[in-house]
């Protein structure tokens, strides 16, 4: 890879600076994609001693790059998000994949691959990331961002995603705990 194919991916992933979630930071601001997929690679970097026998680097790489699509669609919540939708961001972000240079298309579209069939330890334990870095989000961003269906949802999403993880499963149940004690304390 030369200097200005570099320059170009990185043109193309800093749109998800600019690319906004569904959810709000502590302060009521819009979080972006970007902060997003830095939480998620953070929070697989602080796991390294919690699981010493996984890949960290391969989980924090599948971490950064999970939400690339988004680049291309804007982010859609999943519990809006249809199957069309999946479809078109994963086309559009596999044309871009295919249009970089060989070493670097053939390295993401390995971890793509991994990360779409969650066969392995690290591919489960970065969409397990994915999922509970939302529910953390969603505790630390005033309540009445939340739309009607998420007082359901941050009780009950993720469970079945955690469930190979007894520490994973730990941290769901204390992020659970965390999302109890939001509503009652804000009062809904």
């Amino acid at each position: 890879m030369n200097a200005r194919e570099y320059l170009e991916i990185l043109h193309v992933a800093e749109r998800l600076k600019d690319t906004p979630r569904h959810c709000t930071t502590t302060n009521g601001r819009t979080e972006s994609v970007a902060e997003h997929s830095w939480r998620v690679s953070l929070m697989a970097s602080l796991l390294r001693h919690e699981f010493p026998n996984l890949d960290t680097d391969k989980v924090i790489n599948m971490c950064l790059i999970h939400d690339l699509g988004e680049c291309f669609t804007g982010d859609i919540p999943a519990f809006v998000k249809t199957d069309s939708d999946r479809e078109v961001e994963d086309s559009l972000l596999d044309q871009w994949v295919k249009s970089l240079p060989e070493e670097i298309s053939s390295d993401l579209s390995a971890l793509y691959k991994e990360m779409d069939a969650q066969e392995t330890t690290e591919a489960k334990v970065y969409k397990a990331l994915d999922k509970l870095e939302a529910l953390i989000q969603h505790n630390e961003s005033p309540l009445n961002t939340w739309s009607d269906n998420e007082y359901e949802l941050n009780k009950t999403y993720a469970f079945d995603t955690v469930a190979f993880s007894d520490w994973l499963t730990e941290l769901r149940k204390e992020i659970l705990e965390d999302t109890l004690e939001k509503i009652e304390q804000e009062g809904h």
